[in-house]
This record gives structure tokens, C-alpha cells and sequence, in this order.
């Protein structure tokens, strides 16, 4: 215990020394630099920030702070005036968030380094002298796989410019070059951070391959090295552990922009920079292999290369293989005739090849059940499938449904269809054979039905392939059903029995190996049932979804579709895996990763390294010691259904609110989120329409909460729950299951990191409010509840104690940002009063340049 504390302690002290004062340093430098037109910007904004923090303590309006401040430091006090300078404001403190994560990425190492352990590594020392454990160890790995996927959910800013920006300016604040530093922050102050108008569904794709190319292509490969070593040294076979997958392109849930054409394009994109990755390592190992022996093969192997690389016009094919044997050819004979000179390149190039092939990462294609429904019902008014199925087909139940699906491969003859969503999903399920033929077989592999919630929605899917070019003795696909909502998890196993049951689907598996991905959404079961229930709803079905894939021998990888933020399943993600029981599938990790997820934990290969090696040590150590989890035994698991359905009904509540929906349009910019030109998906699934809470995205309703620095969906319902159980005096239960359960104890955890990122003081003139004045403090209450709650069941006189450093993180940031949040509510403030077209127009500008700010220093926020 003494020792975590002095680790914990040492920590800190590096965190104070190496990221806040030198962030201090390095930002006062930053603040003399004359970026823009209104002169002593920076010179303005440190009185800015201190006369907002006065003005929040004292619980003055935004207006009130902002008016005085000008009053008493600038001479122009016109609107125009006002405006102008809170967008410089705005736009040194963008450029301040940046810097702070620079100089934090610049000492992540320092920081990091006494949690970095091998752990593969430690449990192979242990089996030399105990076979069971080593028999368990080889079985594991031979199953264990960490499958990371990165999506385009808009919770990410900053264009290639910038991050490459921030990639120089980290590796220049590591050395202390003051000189390489200055200009860099001069280039940031003149470097546009976002778009004039939306991204396409390419662009998209083409941003986050940024970090395909420059850091997910060098850490995986790198960890993938250690684990080679790791097996070598113990006499075991190599096995490919990372996986990558993609979405932009592929994920036309909701999102009209994404089509077939966007698909193909994608998929060829990754192909190319990938062969531009590998085109770069092949030249340094040409630079370096200047013997005799090796001609032919450099020169096949550079041939081949260049043009997969540079020339838009070639014939693509899955050239995997041919690689991987032309450069074992080059490393054979450096071993052979060279003493292994250089041999190390090679490898190193093969592994890469072994890890990415001809695709880089998996396409994964998703769309709506909904839809997929309109296109089977579309399919069937076709020659020759309408004889097929009788005319009352929509009206049969379920069971009938399925006895209704014969399977049979057809050509169909289409009508011309209106509908560009039914078009789509054709044009695409033939197009995927066309990315396989290409790119090979992993390339594009999973179909994700988005809120499945009948065994036929899969059933459906396979029928459409069989009507579109596929046969079923080469159908090399695997359909994935998307469980979301509470009621949807309720039911996911008894789905799940019903296709492992069915012959057509049984055989399927059997050639795809009898593996079975689920995927388990996040975000939009916090949306519907809240913190607690969104948790463990995807518990409970989890185990019950693992006891019928165990029953029908089916190898089951669960895909948790993980946001940011706590709230969309965030936070310490890898505790969550590490603290599985055996009744969990847990030998197959697979997890999104998203926005500022992406920046702030794979922003740089450092950083991706040690989330990987946490990810594959947590799946490691869980499958080694495959506990039973303390949480299905009786006493905690009442404990926890009795908590969840409290805070559920308390959520549900708030929800069915009358002033819900209108508090969040008022004070948030949830409705000027629409305009914000950073993503291609519209905010709300029916865009036409008046805003209603069921269209509205999950990733919106969470980041309109976090922008009034309230974060009512990570906790809101925790301390009702806490309450009642002392109430009815189960305190000691609860503290019991606290101390013995990592899941329950991961969950608690990661709401105070929510509540850590919420502020009420900010909103506190909303109590005066006449019309939401008492809804606010109800919000409020609950807030106080539930940190009161909270740290007496932890034990802890403040939230996050037992997280210091992540703590301090979060206190500097939400300080760069105060002003940010107060310029938004001030300009949201202003749009309720009559205002001009042109003043309505800047004020709207104001609110949602405000929102990168804040979403960009929260990290996990949105």
C-alpha cells in the first residue's frame, strides 16, 4: 500500500514539474506572440480568465462577467467590438488546449512508466514450473486477439495540419528546444484549425488515416515485435494478436452522405497509404542491403510496391502472400550468406505485411435494421423472389417470418428503385466482393445491423447476399447484430439462441469457424436508461449471451461500441476488461475508439503503445486468472438490480420531464450543433423533422451536457440508487460489493471522473431562473447526492482521489476552457433577447466555435 502511495506520489510530482510548469512556461511565450488584429490579445486574456473565475464564484450571469470585464479593461464597447475580441479570445485559448496536450504527450513516458509491465512476459516466468498454467497460457494466446476500430463519431477537431503540428511541437517540447518550439507556435497561431464547410464521408476517412499512417502502423507492429520476442523466448509459435478495423466509409447508419461510391473509394485510399507505409521502411532496407544475393527480390519487391503505391490506374489484388515470400527470400539469404546483417529490416517489414496485408484495416460496413427491412421488403416484390413469399409476409410473427426464408440463391430483376437507401445497400453488398477480390478477405468482412432486435433482421441480411451475387458456399461474411437500447439487451441472448439454433445460420458459422462477433452499444443505452442501467444491462448480457454461445460451442468476441466520455462507455476502459469473470467471453477484445479518444490516448505512438499493452495485459491477466465474478452471486447481484432499477427510474423520470428536452435547447447549443462543420452525419437520425429525444444522437444529447458542464448522463440516478440502499439498510452490502467487484468498483470510478468534469457553480443563476429554476436544482441536488454518496462509499474526501495525476489533468483544463464555456452561454444568452439578423448570426458563430474548445480539453467529453 505504501508503495502505490509513494508511486502515486511521484507521479504527481512529475506531473507538477514536467507538464504544469513547463505548460506555464512555454504558454506565457505563447501569449506575447501577436497572432491576430486586435492588439494585446494576450496580454488581455490571463485578466480575462481571472475575472471569470471571480464572476463564476460569486454565481454571476455570463452577461454580468462579461460586461463588467469590458467595461473596466477596453475602450470600444460596441457588439461588434465585444464579438471580435472574445473570438481572438476563442482562438488563443484553441491554441492553448493544444499546447497543454503537447507538453503533456512530451512527458507521457515519464509518467507512464512505472504501470508499464509485460504482462505476457510475467505469466510465461511463472508457467516454466507449473504446466497447468502454462497449457492455460498457450491456449490463451492462441485464441487472444485486441481488435481496435476507429470511427468518424464528430468528437474530433483538428485537421492533418494540426496534428502534425502537435506531433513536432511534442517531440521539440521533449528536448526543451526553445527555438524549434517558438516557431511552431507562431505556424499553430496562423494554422486554420477547422473546415469552412462539412467533411465528406472520404474526408472523414482520409483525417483519421492520418493516424493509421503515423502512429498505428509503427505502435502495433512495434507491440506485435515484443510478443514475438516474448513467444520466441519460450519456444512458442508467433501469433497475430492487433487487429484494426475502420468505419468512415463504411458506416451509413443514419448518415445519408455515406454511399456505395464512398465505400469503394475508402477502401482503395487505405490501400494506397498503406502501400505508401511500406514503400517508405522498403527503401530504408534497400539503403541498408547493398550485397550480392539479394538482387531479384528488392528488385520485385520495389516494382511491385511503387506501383501499388503511386499509380491510380493498377489492378489491384491481395499481394499479402507474394510480399511476405519475396522478403523471407531477402532475409533468408542475409542469415544465410551475411550473418544476419540487416536481417532485422526485413523482418520487421514482413511482420508488418503479416499484420496489415493489402488492406490496413477492416471496412466494417453498418447500417439500420429498419432499413435493411425496407430493402428486403423491396426485394420481394422482384422476379423470381416474389413467388417465394407469401403477400401477408410483413404481418407474420417472428417464428414465421424465419420458416418463410428459404435461402435460395437468385439473380433478381430490379424495377427501378426511388428509394437511395435501397440502392445503396445493393450497390453495396455487391461491391464488397469487388473491395475482398482486391484487397483480400479481411478487408471488408462484417456486416453490422444496427438495432437488431429480431433474429430475422440477421436472417434477412444473409438472403439479400444470396440475391446479389454471393453464394452460400462462399458467402466469406460475418453479420453482426448491434444490441443498443436496455430492452433490445434484455432480449439479445434469447435472438442469439434462436440463430445458433437455425440451420442455415448454424452451417454459416461452421465455415467461418464458429466464431460469432456481437457488437454491445453504449451511448445509446446511457441515452435510454442512464449511467447505471446502460452498465449493467451490457453485463447481465453479456453473461447471458456467453452461458448460449458456450451451449452451442460457439466462439463468442464481444465488439462494445465505446465512446469517450464515461457516459458513451469511456474511462478506464481497460479496467472494465481486466475485471471480467470466466462467464464472460473475454478472449477476443474488441472496442471503437473515437474522437478525442483517439488524440488523447492514440495520438502518438508512445501513448497508443501503452493503451495497447493495457488492453491485451487486462484480456490476459482476466483470461489466466478467469475468476468467478463476485457479481452473479446472489447478495450483489439483488444488490445491483435493485440499484440499477432505481437509477433507471430516476433517469426515466428526468427524461419524461416536460422541461427537459427545451432546458437542453435553451442552454446548450444542442441545436446549433447541426451547424457545426466537423462531421458528416447530421445530428439527429430524422433530419427533417422536429427535434424529438428518440431521433437525437446519442454523441449529441452526451455533448450538450457536457457544454453546461453538467455531464447528467455518467452520473445522474448514481446517488438515488446509493440513497435508497442506506435507507433500507443495505449500506455494508454495498460497500462489500464496492471493495470485491473491479466491475462495480470500475463503474464508480469512472462516473466521479464525469462528475470531475462537471461544474454547477458555472450554471448556479439558473436557480433564479422563473421557468427553469427548479429544474436546475434538481439537477443539482442529484449532483450533490451522488458525490456525497459516492465518496462515502469510496472512502475519499474528494472525486478522483485515487487518480491524482488524471485529476490535476482535468483541473488545468477545465481552467484553459472557463471562458470558452462562459463565452458560449453568454452568446446563447444573447440569442433570447431580439437581436438582428447579423447580430444573430455572430452570436450563433461565437456559441459554436466555442464547442471545439471545449469538447478538445475534455479529451473524453464528447
Amino acid at each position: 500500500m505504501m508503495q502505490k502511495l509513494r508511486a502515486k506520489g511521484q507521479r504527481e510530482s512529475i506531473f507538477n514539474n514536467e507538464v504544469v510548469s513547463r505548460f506555464e512556461l512555454y504558454n506565457s511565450l505563447f501569449l506575447t506572440l501577436p497572432f491576430y488584429k486586435i492588439k494585446d490579445t494576450g496580454t488581455l486574456l490571463p485578466l480575462f480568465i481571472k475575472y471569470c473565475e471571480d464572476g463564476v464564484n460569486r454565481h454571476e450571469t455570463p452577461a454580468e462577467i462579461i460586461d463588467a470585464f469590458f467595461k473596466k479593461y477596453t475602450q470600444n464597447n460596441s457588439n461588434t467590438d465585444v464579438i471580435d475580441l472574445l473570438f481572438r479570445f476563442i482562438q488563443y485559448i484553441e491554441r492553448q488546449v493544444v499546447l497543454f496536450d503537447a507538453v503533456e504527450d512530451a512527458s507521457f513516458n515519464k509518467l507512464n512508466a512505472s504501470e508499464e509491465q509485460n504482462t505476457l512476459l510475467s505469466y510465461l516466468k511463472k508457467g516454466i514450473d507449473n504446466k497447468a498454467l502454462n497449457d492455460k497460457i498457450e491456449a490463451l494466446i492462441e485464441d487472444f486477439s485486441l481488435r481496435l476500430v476507429l470511427t468518424a463519431h464528430p468528437t474530433q477537431f483538428y485537421p492533418g495540419s494540426v496534428l502534425s503540428i502537435i506531433t513536432d511541437l511534442t517531440s521539440a517540447i521533449k528536448t526543451n528546444d526553445i527555438s524549434t518550439i517558438n516557431l511552431l507556435l507562431q505556424q499553430l497561431g496562423k494554422t486554420p484549425f477547422f473546415n469552412k464547410k462539412s467533411p465528406t464521408p472520404v474526408d472523414e476517412a482520409l483525417s483519421l488515416a492520418w493516424y493509421l499512417e503515423n502512429v498505428f502502423y509503427f505502435a502495433a507492429a512495434n507491440i506485435q515485435t515484443e510478443i514475438d520476442r516474448s513467444l520466441n523466448d519460450y519456444n512458442l509459435e508467433s501469433k497475430k494478436i492487433i487487429e484494426l478495423g475502420f468505419w468512415p466509409g463504411g458506416d451509413r447508419d443514419g448518415n445519408p452522405n455515406v454511399h456505395s461510391e464512398s465505400t469503394i473509394q475508402v477502401s482503395k485510399m487505405l490501400r494506397q497509404i498503406l502501400f505508401r507505409c511500406y514503400y517508405r521502411d522498403f527503401r530504408n532496407l534497400k539503403r541498408r542491403i547493398t550485397f550480392r544475393g539479394v538482387e531479384e527480390p528488392i528488385a520485385t519487391i520495389q516494382d511491385v510496391l511503387y506501383k501499388n503505391a503511386f499509380d491510380p490506374n493498377i489492378e489491384t489484388e491481395n499481394i499479402a502472400d507474394f510480399l511476405i515470400e519475396n522478403l523471407n527470400k531477402i532475409k533468408t539469404t542475409l542469415i544465410e550468406d551475411h550473418n544476419g546483417l540487416f536481417a532485422d529490416l526485413a523482418s520487421d517489414l514482413i511482420r508488418k505485411v503479416e499484420l496489415y496485408g493489402s488492406h490496413f484495416a477492416s471496412l466494417d460496413i453498418r447500417q439500420d435494421s429498419r432499413v435493411l427491412r425496407d430493402v428486403h421488403a423491396y426485394c420481394r416484390q422482384s422476379k423470381p423472389i416474389i413467388s417465394l413469399f407469401p403477400e401477408n409476409y410483413d404481418s407474420l410473427s417472428e417464428a414465421e417470418k424465419i420458416k418463410a426464408l428459404s435461402f435460395k440463391s437468385a439473380r433478381v430483376n430490379y424495377e427501378e428503385s426511388s428509394d437511395p437507401l435501397v440502392d445503396d445497400t445493393l450497390q453495396t453488398i455487391a461491391e464488397i466482393k469487388q473491395i475482398q477480390e482486391s484487397n483480400g478477405a479481411l478487408a471488408c468482412h462484417r456486416f453490422i445491423i444496427s438495432n437488431c432486435q429480431q433474429a430475422s433482421d440477421i436472417l434477412q441480411l444473409i438472403e439479400l447476399f444470396l440475391w446479389n451475387g454471393w453464394e452460400e458456399d462462399n458467402l466469406s461474411i460475418d453479420f453482426v447484430p448491434l444490441f443498443e437500447t436496455v430492452h433490445d439487451l434484455a432480449d439479445a441472448a434469447v435472438i442469439m439462441e434462436t440463430l445458433y439454433s437455425h440451420p442455415f445460420y448454424k452451417a454459416h458459422l461452421q465455415k467461418r469457424g464458429n466464431k460469432q462477433d456481437i457488437m454491445l452499444g453504449f451511448s445509446d443505452s446511457t441515452k435510454d436508461g442512464g449511467y447505471l442501467m446502460a452498465n449493467w444491462s451490457i453485463f447481465n448480457a453479456k453473461v447471458a449471451l456467453t452461458e448460449t454461445a458456450n451451449k452451442h460451442n460457439i466462439q463468442l468476441a464481444f465488439f462494445d461500441g465505446r465512446g469517450g466520455p464515461p457516459a458513451r462507455g469511456g474511462g478506464k476502459t481497460h479496467r472494465f476488461y481486466a475485471s471480467m469473470g470466466k462467464e464472460i467471453a473475454n478472449k477476443n477484445i474488441q472496442l471503437t475508439i473515437q474522437g478525442q479518444t483517439i488524440s488523447s490516448q492514440y495520438g502518438s505512438i508512445d501513448s497508443a503503445e501503452f493503451n495497447i499493452e493495457q488492453l491485451i495485459n487486462a484480456g490476459i491477466s482476466a483470461g489466466v486468472k478467469e475468476k468467478h465474478n463476485i457479481l452473479l452471486d446472489p447478495l450483489h447481484k439483488n444488490l445491483l438490480d435493485a440499484m440499477a432499477t432505481e437509477a433507471y427510474d430516476s433517469f426515466v423520470a428526468l427524461r419524461k420531464h416536460p422541461l427537459f428536452l427545451s432546458y437542453l435547447e435553451r442552454f446548450s447549443p444542442l441545436t446549433l450543433l447541426s451547424k457545426i462543420t466537423i462531421s458528416s452525419r447530421p445530428v439527429k437520425r430524422n433530419s427533417g423533422g422536429a427535434l424529438k429525444l428518440e431521433d437525437l444522437r446519442a454523441i449529441s444529447f452526451v455533448t450538450a451536457w457536457s457544454q453546461l458542464k453538467q455531464n447528467i448522463p455518467g452520473f445522474y440516478g448514481m446517488g438515488t440508487a446509493l440513497k435508497s440502499q442506506e435507507e433500507l439498510g443495505n449500506w455494508d452490502k454495498v460497500v462489500k460489493t464496492y471493495q470485491e467487484s473491479g466491475y462495480f468498483k470500475t463503474i464508480i470510478d469512472n462516473c466521479m471522473m464525469s462528475m470531475s468534469k462537471s461544474d454547477f457553480s458555472i450554471t448556479a443563476h439558473f436557480a433564479n431562473d422563473k421557468e427553469y429554476g427548479a429544474f436546475w436544482k434538481m439537477l443539482h441536488d442529484e449532483f450533490e447526492l451522488s458525490k456525497t454518496m459516492l465518496l462515502k462509499l469510496s472512502n475519499h474526501e474528494t472525486l478522483m482521489e485515487n487518480y491524482p495525476v488524471e485529476k490535476s489533468s482535468i483541473a488545468v483544463r477545465e481552467r484553459i476552457v472557463l471562458p470558452l464555456v462562459l463565452i458560449q452561454h453568454y452568446a446563447l444568452e444573447m440569442l433570447q433577447n431580439k437581436v438582428t439578423d447579423q447580430e444573430q448570426q455572430a452570436y450563433e458563430k461565437l456559441a459554436i466555435r466555442t464547442v471545439y474548445g471545449i469538447v478538445n480539453a475534455g479529451r473524453n467529453l464528447a
